[in-house]
């Protein structure tokens, strides 16, 4: 009598961009009889709007950097079921997971279900994940888990048209192409349905004795693109960030008025730092990328895959 497999699939998505990706890389793992595929919604007590204004886009960053949790709505699978493989599928919210991504990750079910078991994560996000996948390993080893796998979707578009593109998404719930002469915003349809390159991958380590995802073996597929100069990127922005988050938190939590200005100032910030400094790092990337060949080839090489470093952080 052989044994049913059974993957466990968690996300959030607010848009619903997450889950056409999931249900693209998976489609060869729900089609075998031998597996059988859960889907977790995780759900915070009070949802997050979509779409979004620009003042509650803005008042959700501080918490979301700094990964402060939010209430969640109980499970409604078995944190004691013996999964196989756990997938993690996340967005990123300012270079962090999403605060309903965090809050299931700082649970005690997540380290029942983590524990002990072979993690793939799934990222959709605009462009810059290295850092917010930082913080998944490390909850994820926390909680006795293993991360095996990495698949990074992303927003094709260049950084300018992106950002334009997907926060006239967020703020009016359309999907489409915006004054019809930008492309249509988020990951396009094409990398979606063709996601499901991956899913073969997946399906051999999951129907194989022991689950052992190779991450070169993805890579070579596409999943995972280390850009330097978002990585700089990334790093500065980050230390920005922290300055900010601490700033417009000491004036109170989530939805607190005292805290508005602040977070109107950092509305402001954000505008500023695409239109001005983002630009400009691009420049500053290219320069550092050929002065930094070296490190920047470790650094491509250590975030292609799942090792967490056990240096402290800078």
């Amino acid at each position: 009598m052989h044994h049913m497999k059974k993957v466990l699939v968690l996300y959030y998505s607010q848009t619903g961009q997450l889950h056409d990706i999931i249900a693209s890389i998976l489609a060869p793992i729900e089609n075998n009889p031998d597996i059988s595929v859960y889907y977790e919604v995780l759900q915070p007590k009070k949802p997050y709007p979509f779409p979004w204004t620009a003042y509650q886009f803005a008042d959700v960053f501080p918490e979301a950097f700094a990964g402060v949790t939010c209430e969640m709505k109980p499970l409604a699978c078995n944190p004691d079921e013996d999964y196989d493989l756990i997938v993690l599928a996340y967005t990123v919210w300012y270079l962090a997971p999403s605060i309903p991504v965090t809050s299931f990750m700082l649970s005690p079910e997540a380290k029942r279900i983590l524990k002990n078991r072979p993690v793939l994560t799934i990222i959709g996000c605009r462009n810059m994940w290295l850092l917010a996948q930082e913080k998944i390993k490390q909850k994820i080893k926390d909680a006795g888990g293993r991360l095996t796998g990495n698949i990074v979707l992303t927003d094709k578009a260049s950084n300018l048209v992106g950002v334009l593109t997907i926060a006239v998404w967020m703020l009016t719930g359309k999907k489409e192409r915006f004054l019809k002469i930008f492309p249509r915003p988020g990951i396009s349809d094409r990398d979606i349905r063709e996601a499901g390159r991956f899913g073969s991958v997946i399906l051999a380590a999951v129907t194989g004795e022991k689950i052992a995802l190779d991450q070169d073996e993805l890579n070579a597929r596409g999943a995972v693109a280390v850009d330097p100069s978002l990585l700089l990127m990334e790093k500065r922005v980050s230390k920005v960030f922290n300055l900010w988050s601490a700033f417009i938190r000491s004036k109170g939590g989530p939805g607190d008025l005292k805290r508005s200005r602040r977070v109107r100032a950092f509305i402001g910030y954000l505008i500023a730092a695409v239109i001005v400094l983002a630009p400009l790092a691009s420049i500053a990337g290219r320069i550092l990328k050929v002065c930094l060949k070296d490190k920047i080839a470790v650094e491509k090489d250590y975030f292609s895959h799942n090792e967490l470093r056990t240096e402290v952080k800078n």
